[in-house]
């Protein structure tokens, strides 16, 4: 009877030892495969990496989201979202490359990477619409869409106007100016269309938006001409008269302003 209570007892005890064993052991297997943990999230993140640098886009993708989810609130998780939207950028996704940003820049707004969000978010922008010297040589980005263009404009402005001392604040301002003479032009060149037309009144109007909103931009010289030709037509005298003199005060030598109007190279043809 001893002996039977004796070996029904190892019997139990072995199997609570067992048990006790397989859930220690399951516990161990458990830390080292959590795919939450920081061992786990640098491999991750260094398989996006090598993604990025070999152009596998779409693999870093999908890499990079994971890594985003599982690391939220912390460092290397805004640098995932960071690259993220490069991933998309590179891809060709403008729109999801703007909305990661975006989502970057509304919950973290005193991150260290605050400016390098707002820059990348105006290179999105901008090369969506042509790009510093253009893709194809021919090609006036005044004609094109110049949504793009706005955007990148604001984010451009925001990061010179919050971060003066960036490493990305004197490359911002270049291209703050090329987009305001981009956007000048394409005012000037929706005036000319206008009046090629004979809607002068809608002619006068394009300008004078171009003339209130760029004042400084090259294209101004031409939207004054366009305004004061198309007040002209519709008998305004008074109108005509104060473009005309705006044109020849600011632009004393103008050939618009002398009337011997000539083609003359277009000021973003760089060659």
């Amino acid at each position: 009877m001893f002996v039977e209570k004796f070996k029904a007892g190892r019997i139990v005890a072995g199997a609570v030892l067992t048990a006790l064993a397989l859930g220690l052991s399951g516990c161990g297997s458990t830390a080292k495969d959590d795919p939450n943990s920081q061992a786990a999230l640098d491999k991750l993140y260094s398989d996006a990496k090598d993604d990025l640098n070999s152009g596998s886009y779409d693999r870093a993708i999908k890499t990079l989201e994971r890594i985003e989810g599982r690391a939220a609130g912390t460092t290397m998780g805004q640098q995932a979202t960071l690259d993220l939207a490069w991933a998309y950028h590179r891809s060709g996704e403008r729109a999801q490359a703007v909305t990661t940003l975006d989502r970057f820049i509304k919950l973290n707004p005193s991150s260290p990477a605050m400016d390098y969000a707002l820059y990348m978010k105006g290179i999105v922008n901008f090369n969506e619409d042509l790009g510093l010297f253009g893709r194809l040589a021919n090609q006036d980005p005044s004609e094109r869409d110049q949504q793009a263009s706005r955007e990148a404009l604001l984010a451009f402005r925001q990061l010179v106007e919050q971060f003066p001392e960036s490493r990305y604040a004197a490359d911002a301002t270049t291209r703050i100016n090329f987009i305001t003479n981009t956007l000048a032009a394409y005012e000037v060149h929706v005036a000319r269309y206008y009046f090629n037309r004979k809607a002068y009144v809608a002619a006068a109007n394009r300008a004078q938006s171009a003339v209130a909103e760029f004042q400084y931009a090259p294209g101004i010289e031409e939207a004054l001409y366009i305004m004061s030709e198309s007040y002209d037509k519709l008998g305004l005298a008074q109108l005509r008269d104060d473009a005309r003199r705006v044109l020849d005060k600011n632009f004393p030598a103008s050939q618009y302003a002398s009337g011997n109007v000539k083609s003359k190279r277009r000021w973003w043809q760089l060659w």
